[in-house]
């Protein structure tokens, strides 16, 4: 018979649709999100040690993914966990404005539905239109995080565009550009002519295809490539100095040959770069359109020539395919060099990677340009330094401190496989073009003299002005470029947390606990952020890097918009609830491994949260709403508190090593096998029994086993969790989100 203790909910199956948007309103409501609050209402102790994270930025581009809620899942477990540890604990929310991608998606839309571009509407009205879609954009994913679930402290939240934000990062752009880091110059840059605009590596999409490989004849050598339309600038040909085929041919010898255009003059130079066993031995070099070829031009001073335009048209060098597209110039310069005896061969089926811009599909033509970059191995003193191996006033380079960061032991990287990946990326760091010629973003904080309306050189007059806030007067121009996206999230840590200004979140947060992104952005990421920190605050931006790996579809296929397979975490929501999705991510992720998501397993937690929810229908009734003072226990009790005990710690110990994973399979398999499958059936007949002492020892315990399972599920289900606590007749605290971890 039903106790009229119970509450009336516990007569149906969970539903989580009813519960979770009322309880997750009820946690934001009490403040404990916000550390402060909880220090306050005594719940934590001020002098607790902390653990904080920021919230990797979703991009404001549209909506959150499968991606982002295991994402979120995965750091929403730490913070809880920490939370109920008694830490002070922070979790600063925020969104990126990603500039290139958003920028994309809003002119895209502006092409599609009103035949503009752009430079039609004018930057100021197109900025508008972007800030619109932004806000817009933002408005959703962070309704979408809510519904995951995410205690994020928003009181705190930023944005990478905001004007504190935007201070952080003229701060550092001064900061660097004095001490001589940040320069403007002429290097090999990937430039894509589609979207008119130089993007970073991670841009880029490097799409497998099917074309030809030619092999030419260079005056006595065969030079192989899948690019002729590049070859007329080519007046220097490459070998290993240690080639013995090439024995005969010295650094610097000159050799006469008939090439495209007419008879030429090519250059032998000597370089390592040449790999002896592929192809020939030997190759020519394009140093205007292959950052590769454009170092080894650099380390010999040689010539450097455009062959291709901004649009990927062919330039007058090209004689009489002058203004052709590459595409339809590539067949027409081969049938041209037939016709002099110069094709060796042609490889039909040569299947290759080729570069192309993420966001707008053109091909990447790799240019020679005037960008803003950061040097990465200049010197420059480091005047105040808490980073193992680099003292306070000593000289030191980005490089050092990405290095020594994480090999002092400073920064742990998990899975620790990740190091010697991030060291090699490292050492083959090139320096950092940092700006973009698009519209939206951080403007680069520099300014020139205008003489008669106009900018005299810009980047060449000594009439520069580099500063936080715009020079006074009328008389200047501000930089037309943005900034990388790159470098406003690089300060993501301690931006977020209030510096440049002295604040107690800095003192009290900072460096943070943890960070967790997906592998594939350790690079592009996770080692500009060790970049920004170091060089500004000289300290490391986090203690451990948690790498999680990506997650895939059923059949082990990436999710992806021409696959037609993606899957929108809130459908899952909707059908399951928050609780089945967050458990279906987190139960099966490993540090750095793929994995893939399954619908079913999402459906099979779902009865798992029901299961729980029986359990609990069962207890109640049997203690009868009521829990008297700790009786004498029986040794069969004991021996249930003892093993829940071995439980706790399992789980405790796991989840300090960030092995989630095996924390998640641990509570699931205690709450349903040992506590459904057995306590509770051997619980019955001493509940039914006339043994009124073993009767009370076992209530007692039951309604233990189930506050303390309650607490130990909390991270990783905590809406189930949260609305069984809710109505319990005790309970300790009067939320289970700030209930105390069992000890």
């Amino acid at each position: 018979m039903q106790n009229e203790n119970i509450p009336d909910k516990f007569l149906k199956p969970y539903n989580p649709q009813q519960s979770e948007t009322g309880i997750y309103a009820m946690w934001e409501k009490s403040g404990y999100f916000n550390p402060d609050i909880c220090i306050e209402k005594g719940i934590t102790d001020k002098d607790a040690e902390h653990f904080s994270i920021v919230l990797p930025p979703p991009n404001v581009t549209g909506t959150l993914h499968l991606g982002h809620a295991l994402e979120n899942s995965l750091q929403d477990t730490f913070v809880r966990f920490n939370r109920m540890l008694g830490k002070r604990t922070l979790w600063v929310p925020g969104t990126d404005h990603a500039a290139i991608a958003t920028q994309s998606k809003v002119e895209k839309e502006l092409i599609k539905k009103e035949k503009k571009n752009r430079h039609v509407l004018g930057r100021e009205e197109f900025l508008k239109r972007v800030e619109k879609f932004a806000q817009e954009s933002h408005d959703t994913i962070v309704n979408q995080v809510r519904k995951l679930g995410a205690s994020l402290d928003w009181s705190r939240e930023a944005f990478t565009l905001d004007k504190t934000r935007e201070h952080a990062v003229r701060t550092v752009f001064k900061n660097m550009y004095d001490k001589g880091l940040i320069y403007r110059g002429e290097r090999a840059v990937n430039w894509d002519p589609k979207g008119q605009t130089v993007i970073s590596d991670d841009e880029i999409v490097h799409e497998e295809r099917t074309e030809k490989f030619y092999y030419f004849k260079y005056g006595p050598f065969i030079i192989g490539t899948a690019r002729p339309e590049t070859k007329f600038g080519d007046k220097y040909v490459v070998m290993h100095p240690d080639d013995k085929r090439y024995k005969k041919y010295e650094h610097g010898q000159k050799v006469e040959l008939e090439w495209i255009n007419g008879p030429m003059t090519a250059t032998v130079i000597k370089d390592k770069a040449s790999d002896p066993e592929m192809g020939s031995g030997v190759m020519t070099i394009t140093p205007w359109h292959s950052i590769v070829d454009f170092e080894i031009a650099e380390r010999h001073d040689l010539d450097k020539e455009q062959i291709i335009d901004q649009y990927g048209k062919l330039l007058p060098i090209a004689g009489e395919f002058e203004g052709m597209k590459i595409t339809e110039a590539r067949e027409k310069i081969v049938e041209k060099l037939e016709a002099k005896g110069l094709v060796e061969k042609i490889e039909e089926n040569y299947v290759h990677n080729v570069p192309t811009a993420e966001r707008s599909g053109g091909l990447i033509e790799p240019q020679i340009m005037r960008q803003w970059f950061i040097d990465v191995n200049k010197e420059f003193t480091i005047p105040h330094s808490e980073i193992k191996g680099i003292e306070s006033g000593s000289e030191t380079t980005l490089k050092e401190i990405m290095h020594e960061t994480v090999s002092s032991g400073q920064i742990e990287i998990l899975p620790e496989r990740f190091e010697k990946v991030y060291h090699h990326w490292i050492n083959n760091l090139r320096d950092w073009n940092i700006s973009r010629q698009i519209w939206y973003g951080h403007r680069i904080p520099v300014w020139y003299k205008k003489q008669t309306g106009e900018i005299t050189n810009p980047g060449k007059s000594d009439e520069v002005y580099v500063g936080v806030t715009a020079p006074e007067g009328d008389d200047w121009v501000q930089d037309e470029d943005t900034l990388d996206t790159w470098f406003s999230s690089g300060l993501w840590t301690f931006s977020t947390l209030g510096w440049p200004e002295d604040t107690e979140d800095m003192r009290n947060y900072h460096p943070t606990s943890l960070m967790a992104p997906g592998y594939e952005i350790l690079f592009f990421w996770v080692a500009r952020m060790v970049l920004m920190t170091g060089f500004s605050i000289g300290t490391i931006p986090f203690k451990t890097v948690y790498l999680h790996g990506m997650l895939r579809a059923k059949d082990g296929r990436k999710f992806s918009k021409s696959l037609n397979n993606g899957i929108d975490p809130i459908d899952m929501i909707d059908k399951y609830g928050t609780d089945a999705l967050r458990f279906s991510l987190i139960v099966g992720v490993t540090p750095g491994n793929d994995m893939k998501f399954d619908e079913m397993q999402v459906n099979a937690y779902k009865k798992f949260a029901n299961k729980l929810w029986n359990i609990t229908r069962f207890i109640l009734t049997e203690t009868h709403g009521k829990v008297e003072e700790k009786p004498e226990l029986t040794d069969a009790d004991e021996d249930i508190l003892s093993e829940l005990n071995d439980v706790s710690t399992f789980i405790t110990e796991h989840l300090e090593k960030h092995r989630i994973d095996l924390a998640a399979d641990k509570i699931y398999h205690y709450l349903w096998h040992e506590i459904a499958d057995k306590i509770l059936e051997e619980s019955k007949p001493v509940l039914q029994g006339s043994d009124v002492t073993a009767k009370r020892s076992r209530q007692w315990v039951l309604y233990e086993v189930l506050t303390t399972s309650l607490k130990l599920l909390h991270p990783f289900m905590p809406f189930v969790t949260e609305d069984i606590w809710q109505s319990l007749p005790y309970k300790e605290n009067d939320m289970l989100m700030v209930a105390k971890w069992p000890n």
